[in-house]
């Protein structure tokens, strides 16, 4: 077996559960247990494993239903994100009815835009603000406005999303993992996003690396159903699941 394909083995092992020993990689790839060690050593320099004694871990992270301030989190990535939101912005066309999903690199997005032939539709107050300032065609869905994000939240607001059928969505994200997908800690914005993916004829997550192989508490998509902008991957096997752009300086 070529190493590229021990490697792959090994991870696509981890991600079913989580943990793997030496002795069990050798056996299933019929190699040398010291020859898993090298491939152990040389993944978990690439970032993409936990080397552990006798074996290795996943590198995944669970943030459950936590959530980060927003104020918190625009100080966080600020370069990449602003990178991915200024590709995105040259993605909308005159043509198109776009949704813009709220959270901080879809905010830096409405600071990017300067297409005053498209309409757009967003739960962000933010967004919202920021598109109306420009004199762009805004419409914010109604519902309740959760204070930690400024989204606009609850059945209200399906039912909103509900009259349009978006051209684009521009969608945040709170982790991107292989089996668990798109995922949110709140049920809510959960399902805002998940209907504005369905209204949409091509949706795209605005991601910086960070996001990658953390898990929160609620899906809202799997990967095939959304395409990625992001500074960088460090793990190729997302790219097998879904289109993903790379915005590198």
């Amino acid at each position: 077996m070529l190493t590229q394909e021990r490697y792959r083995t090994i991870l696509d092992l981890l991600n079913k559960q989580n943990a793997v020993t030496v002795t069990e990689l050798a056996a299933l790839m019929e190699t040398s247990e010291s020859t898993i060690r090298r491939d152990l050593n040389a993944l978990a320099k690439e970032g993409r494993l936990n080397k552990v004694f006798g074996g290795a871990t996943s590198i995944k992270r669970t943030s459950g239903v936590m959530e980060e301030k927003l104020a918190v989190r625009e100080s966080i990535m600020v370069e990449e994100k602003n990178r991915i939101a200024l590709y995105a912005s040259r993605l909308i066309y005159d043509d198109d009815l776009v949704y813009i999903d709220s959270g901080t690199t879809t905010a830096l997005l409405a600071e990017h835009i300067d297409n005053k032939k498209a309409t757009y539709v967003t739960n962000g107050v933010a967004q919202a603000q920021r598109l109306v300032r420009k004199g762009l065609n805004v419409y914010i869905i109604g519902g309740r406005i959760k204070p930690i994000t400024e989204a606009a939240v609850g059945a209200e607001a399906l039912r909103s999303i509900e009259n349009f059928n978006f051209t684009k969505a521009f969608l945040g994200t709170n982790g991107i993992d292989l089996e668990a997908g798109f995922t949110t800690p709140d049920i809510e914005e959960a399902l805002v996003k998940r209907k504005a993916t369905e209204k949409a004829y091509t949706s795209f997550v605005l991601s910086d690396s960070s996001k990658f192989r953390v898990v929160s508490a609620i899906t809202f998509s799997d990967l095939s159903r959304c395409c990625i902008i992001t500074d960088k991957i460090t793990d190729r096997a997302f790219a097998e699941k879904t289109v993903i752009k790379e915005v590198l300086q």
